[in-house]
């Protein structure tokens, strides 16, 4: 069982352990998606190509991921390289590209996602209802403080939209991969 500490200033307590839970998360992602052969990252961008409608463009697949377009380019590169996208440039604008996803992608999105998923619903499984639900309204706040500190609060009423679409579409996706109780919010 791992040492509890003591933290005499709430502020640090709460950051440490941010820190920690951030990372446990992600090596958990890293070992459950490298299972079907991608890597977290690789995840992420294949949900949100799956995710945005029309055609993807590597810029529309950063703004789904809140990163960057460099860092998000990177890993699109290693991608195609590993045949689990696509890009193609627009006929009518060559400095547009767009991507898209192959089948050996498809094979692995689909399977990596149910875990994935399985994955939430364990880590999450020890909070009840009630503790999910203001850990939601913190995490919510915590994000909007960091929008402000990042100068770009005027993001967050964008965000908030774009969360419930992506949300919504994100459910209707994933309907596919588990029976739909396992998706209810």
């Amino acid at each position: 069982m791992p040492v509890k500490f003591q933290f005499k200033n709430p502020n640090m307590g709460a950051w440490v352990l941010l820190r920690q839970v951030h990372n446990l998360i992600s090596k958990c992602e890293d070992q459950v998606y490298s299972k079907h052969g991608l890597t977290t990252e690789q995840h992420g961008v294949l949900m949100a190509i799956k995710h945005i409608e029309g055609p993807v463009r590597i810029t529309d697949i950063a703004r789904w991921l809140d990163r960057s377009v460099n860092s998000v380019s990177m890993i699109i590169d290693r991608m195609v390289k590993a045949g689990l996208v696509r890009r193609t440039r627009d006929r009518k604008d060559r400095r547009t590209v767009f991507v898209t996803t192959t089948s050996k992608a498809e094979k692995a999105y689909i399977p990596a996602t149910a875990a994935g998923w399985e994955l939430i619903q364990e880590i999450l499984s020890s909070l009840s209802d009630e503790d999910k639900l203001t850990l939601v309204r913190l995490l919510e706040t915590m994000r909007d403080k960091l929008y402000d500190y990042l100068g770009s609060s005027g993001v967050v009423e964008e965000v908030r939209v774009n969360e419930i679409k992506n949300m919504a579409q994100f459910k209707d996706k994933a309907n596919e991969y588990k029976s739909p109780s396992n998706f209810q919010s």
